[in-house]
């Protein structure tokens, strides 16, 4: 680790993104066939190690229920449209036919219509029966509000999301949302973020959560960095966290927290590096947009797109390439790590010698001396 001098009163550290880093095989090859991407947490067990962001332009419960049964997590935006209409489905259409000049006006004015909870119930319910894990999302600034309704809707997975998340939120307006307490007064397991950065993410492992989100600023439909100046190279955050997470094991006697890698994962090569960087999972949300079942027709957005107030965010056009298996687990019939994207995580798994995704933390990493094409 070392620091560069940006003047002669400020020097910043040296970090990494995706495109900067790569994996080397080592002595050792093994066939796909043998390799696992399995990975659990706390009692929920996936045959893939992805979520879906909670993105209205990713996830539908129809879409939820598909990534469930496909082996991943669907995660259900729970202040997306779904909760607010009864049927948003000529909304999302609107949206992705919207002039560029009016976009971000227009979604503002959808977006103000209120939370309901009796659709937070609704959603979930039909996540539920179709029998697969279920998961929704609050931001840290509606959870106080909707936390209840969500844990007696059935959820089994919790997911407090936000472009930043801290343990140690000052407020002189209004009660923070204390994540300590409220993660252990619930009865289900609680997965936060997004933090970039060793203390951050050690901050909320103490809390008690069972997977920390690392990101921000880094995904396709962001531009945090234009409005806010604010970013974190991934490669370097879920490293960073990572070592977080084995000193957090140590401190607490053996307690594994998951990293999750959320931003900036946009094509299977940054899936392969994210987890040879520590993560045992990543979110994906531009990369499940290109799906045809994706609710956001070939366009892609976040909440930072229709805030009220500062949008840091933009609809973005993804294009649609391939159905959700496919995407997933293929076939692929494109050439640019848009499709396929576990089978060529196993297949770089194999290429290197590595048996599951915990062993694969420990590939030996190089910095590219190039930026590939």
């Amino acid at each position: 680790m070392y620091e560069i001098e940006i003047g002669r009163g400020k020097r910043g550290r040296r970090a990494y993104s995706f495109d900067d880093v790569a994996i080397v095989p080592s002595r050792r090859t093994r066939d796909p066939e043998d390799v696992s991407t399995d990975w659990q947490i706390d009692a929920y067990h996936f045959s893939l190690p992805v979520l879906s962001a909670p993105m209205d332009s990713v996830v539908s419960p129809a879409t939820a229920v598909a990534i469930g049964r496909l082996g991943g997590l669907g995660v259900l935006d729970l202040e997306g449209l779904w909760t607010r209409y009864e049927d948003p489905e000529p909304l999302l259409a609107e949206i992705a036919a919207l002039d560029a000049a009016v976009a971000v006006r227009r979604m503002q004015e959808i977006y103000s219509e209120p939370i309901k909870p009796e659709l937070i119930t609704a959603r979930l319910a039909q996540v539920r029966a179709a029998g697969v894990t279920v998961a929704g999302a609050l931001s840290p600034q509606r959870t106080q509000e909707f936390w209840k309704v969500v844990v007696d809707a059935g959820v089994d997975l919790f997911v407090i999301r936000g472009t930043t998340v801290s343990a140690e939120h000052v407020s002189g307006r209004s009660e923070p949302l204390n994540l300590k307490r409220f993660i252990y007064e619930l009865d289900v397991p609680v997965v936060v973020g997004g933090a970039a950065t060793y203390t951050a993410s050690l901050h909320l492992m103490r809390t008690g959560a069972a997977g920390v989100l690392v990101g921000f600023g880094g995904g396709a439909a962001h531009t945090t960095r234009r409005t806010l100046g604010i970013h974190a190279p991934m490669a370097s955050a879920v490293a960073d966290v990572a070592a977080a997470r084995r000193d957090y094991m140590d401190e607490s006697g053996g307690r594994y927290v998951h990293v999750i890698a959320d931003g900036g994962v946009g094509t299977s090569g940054d899936i392969v590096k994210a987890v040879a960087c520590g993560a045992d999972a990543v979110m994906l949300g531009a990369a499940l947009a290109r799906a045809t079942e994706a609710p956001g027709r070939g366009w892609h957005w976040g909440s930072e797109a229709h805030h009220s107030v500062l949008p840091r965010g933009e609809r973005v056009h993804v294009g649609t390439v391939a159905p959700l298996a496919e995407i997933l687990e293929g076939p692929g019939r494109v050439a640019d790590g848009t499709t396929n994207l576990v089978g060529a995580l196993r297949r770089s798994m194999a290429t290197t010698g590595y048996s599951d995704l915990k062993e694969f933390q420990r590939v030996e990493v190089v910095v590219s001396p190039y930026q590939p094409a």
